[in-house]
């Protein structure tokens, strides 16, 4: 119950406001760090989020970077925060120039152990994705760095 009311406050303080309390809440040049993660057999790891848009709440695991963290242990933290999963950071895949003060950096990773268990204040469900079979709802963006990501990796580099 607490989680659905604090889901629902943040989707009414969408705009100016809510950048303002991420921004109060962070280092002043804030970064977000996706992770690309796949299991042996190639398929990646999905969220269904429960704070973001309703009409794209499917994505990849992702958060802010604290202060002072290197960014491939950012998606090592927040995988385990969100899904109870360990990963190992992988290449860099795309750095990029974000909304207002933020920078936005992707990093594939790989599936090494845990035990899927969902954070409810953020996660609302959780699947492994062939990458010809994504879900809909997906943000755009993290379509393209699936697709743009091969699972045989070691050749994208940064874009």
């Amino acid at each position: 119950m607490v989680n659905r009311l604090i889901g629902a406050a943040w989707h009414r303080l969408r705009g100016p406001l809510q950048w303002r309390l991420m921004w109060l809440a962070h280092a002043t040049f804030m970064v977000g760090v996706t992770g690309v993660v796949r299991d042996d057999e190639g398929r990646v790891l999905l969220l269904h989020h429960r704070l973001w848009r309703k009409d794209t709440p499917w994505g990849l695991p992702t958060g802010y970077a604290r202060r002072g963290e290197p960014f491939e242990q950012t998606v090592v933290r927040e995988v385990r925060e969100e899904t109870g999963l360990d990963v190992a950071p992988g290449p860099l895949v795309r750095l990029t120039s974000g909304y207002h003060l933020r920078a936005e950096a992707a990093y594939e990773a790989r599936l090494t152990g845990g035990t899927l268990r969902l954070d409810p204040r953020e996660i609302l469900d959780a699947g492994w994705y062939a990458p010809d079979d994504l879900p809909e709802g997906l943000i755009a963006s993290h379509r393209e760095l699936i697709l743009g990501v091969g699972a045989e990796s070691g050749a994208s580099g940064a874009r």
